[in-house]
């Protein structure tokens, strides 16, 4: 009997000096950040492959979001299979990096500089990879593949972003 009682209040005196259960967890930090809506994403897919179109390349372009996922793929009419993932890995590459692909290269072009290429096979150093920027904040990547030169490619790209840049605040 007697042990019953002390393991009892032994028991009882450990809950009490423990903080178990006695205060809530301190509640998950949060996030927010800026999204491209998909209409936005369109407007400029079509802007870029109007520009292309208007100088006689036959373009796909790929928009990505913040994290690289795929948002929209708008394939023009004509545009080679090539050009379809290589706009996609361009856009991949812009938002991950939060540079364009053009710039990318510039940077693994210097001698002993990190190559973040041989990490992740998904980035790409072809031009045509161009970020998408809310102000100073990375909210996606736009890339344009199809045009004979990524100076070629990256150009629609900045041609349609030119056309959503007034809402991208």
């Amino acid at each position: 009997m007697i042990r019953s009682w002390t393991l009892a209040a032994i028991a009882g005196g450990l809950a009490a000096l423990s903080s178990i259960g006695a205060m809530a967890a301190d509640p998950l930090p949060t996030q927010t950040f800026k999204i491209l809506p998909a209409a936005l994403a369109l407007e400029a897919a079509e802007a870029a492959i109007a520009s292309c179109k208007g100088q006689g390349y036959n373009v796909a372009v790929a928009i990505v979001d913040r994290a690289g996922d795929l948002k929209l793929l708008l394939v023009g009419d004509g545009a080679s299979a090539l050009g379809r993932e290589l706009s996609r890995r361009k856009a991949y590459t812009s938002a991950m990096r939060r540079i364009t692909t053009a710039d990318l290269a510039k940077q693994v072009a210097t001698p002993g500089a990190f190559n973040p290429t041989l990490y992740d096979t998904q980035l790409v150093t072809a031009g045509g990879g161009v970020p998408i920027k809310a102000g100073n904040e990375t909210i996606g990547g736009i890339g344009v593949g199809g045009a004979p030169g990524g100076d070629k490619d990256e150009a629609c790209a900045n041609a349609g972003l030119a056309k959503i840049s007034d809402r991208l605040n």
